[in-house]
């Protein structure tokens, strides 16, 4: 199929719910993308921080390609043992004690909002049911999800909202001190702000509500959706910050481009979900697992965190030099870049023309390529961007 015939039946037949870049990808290695006509583009988004691995990478289509050859899918009711093994292997990395996977990071967000409301439940009764979340964040697109995301503009269309979230001023001390009420269960924020324009919060910030949970009992949770798997140069961005929350959730990389999502625990929460009371269909599906094994065991080493820490470094030194850059921001290999001239939509665009796929976040650039990307495959991306910006 010719891209217009791709284009016209997209059109036909599918929902308008994605204002897409016109291109129709079909294939991939590494960092690097091909299109239905052949053009090549090197990859800068890594399917919004999914494909941790790049495309097409041997061992992951290996251990995939087993998998789906051996059990492609069984009901939650049967013993996994890939499903387990990756809960085992997220454990022992986290410190964490019990995981539930699901298909997304909105599913492993809805499971972290149902841990606290259930734990507040039953130990405080019904009065604690309010979680605190930040202005600017994003937690997925279900109902409760987007009521959970503290920006006004997904908070239309779709009432009634999910009730019993409260948003606090990142940053600001005196502001989540403010909302902090006794009918609050949990506290439950990304450390960047990914969607949001990608917005590292101040490590102060994170410690006050670190310290302030934990006198108060209330839950601590961190939205590891997009800066997890080795995304800022450590397995989760907690670590970094040097705390130890309640529940994290993670998704997008974990597996390195098939859908999973997984919230994970700690041992004072181990009893909370029980028989009944959360469950899925495809959660924890074998060959979502056998590729989130692969991914846990190639992206979690030492040498290869700080691979992604020594690529990010390069990077930005790379765009400091470039024109029409103000600010960059993030950690490891999450970039935002901001503009002189305010245009990071237009530029996107070009880049496209030009052969480099990248993102957007607000009015910003955003950068989330394969973890084990190349200098190589790096430097024929900025080197695009760079003709870009000096246009």
């Amino acid at each position: 199929m010719t891209f217009e015939e791709i284009k016209n039946d997209e059109q036909q037949y599918m929902m308008h719910a994605y204002g897409r870049f016109p291109v129709a990808l079909v294939s991939g290695k590494g960092a690097v993308a091909k299109d239905v006509d052949g053009k090549e583009y090197i990859d800068f988004t890594s399917g919004i921080g999914v494909n941790s691995l790049g495309y097409a990478d041997d061992g992951y289509v290996k251990a995939v390609s087993a998998q789906a050859a051996a059990i492609q899918h069984i009901s939650n009711l049967y013993y996994s043992p890939v499903q387990i093994a990756a809960a085992k292997k997220l454990c022992e990395l986290t410190g964490f004690d019990k995981v539930f996977f699901g298909n997304s990071g909105a599913e492993a967000n809805e499971c972290a909002i149902k841990i606290a409301r259930k734990y507040s439940y039953e130990k405080y009764g019904g009065k604690r049911q309010k979680i605190l979340t930040l202005v600017n964040s994003f937690h997925g697109r279900t109902v409760t999800t987007l009521a959970a995301t503290g920006q006004d503009v997904f908070h239309n269309y779709f009432f009634p909202f999910t009730e019993g979230f409260n948003y606090v001023q990142a940053n600001h001390i005196a502001d989540f001190d403010a909302h902090l009420t006794d009918e609050v269960c949990a506290v439950f924020i990304e450390l960047i702000q990914g969607e949001g324009g990608v917005m590292p919060l101040d490590k102060e910030f994170v410690e006050h509500i670190a310290a302030v949970c934990k006198e108060k009992d209330i839950l601590f949770m961190i939205d590891e959706v997009q800066t997890g798997m080795g995304r800022t140069g450590s397995v989760y961005c907690y670590m970094d910050y040097g705390i130890a929350p309640d529940v994290i959730t993670s998704a997008k990389g974990l597996g390195g481009g098939l859908p999973i999502g997984a919230c994970l625990c700690s041992r004072k929460l181990a009893d909370v979900i029980t028989s009944g009371t959360h469950g899925t269909t495809f959660g924890g599906n074998p060959v979502a697992c056998a590729a989130a094994n692969e991914v846990l065991a190639r992206v979690t080493t030492p040498q290869f965190l700080a691979e992604v820490k020594e690529k990010g470094a390069y990077i930005r030194a790379k765009l400091a030099e470039m024109p029409n850059v103000k600010e960059i921001r993030g950690m490891g290999l999450m970039i935002g870049i901001v503009t002189e001239k305010d245009n990071a939509k237009e530029i996107a665009a070009q880049c496209v023309e030009n052969g480099l796929l990248i993102l957007t976040a607000k009015t910003l650039l955003r950068l989330l390529p394969p973890l084990n990307i190349t200098y190589e495959e790096i430097d024929r991306g900025l080197a695009v961007l760079r003709k870009v910006m000096e246009g």
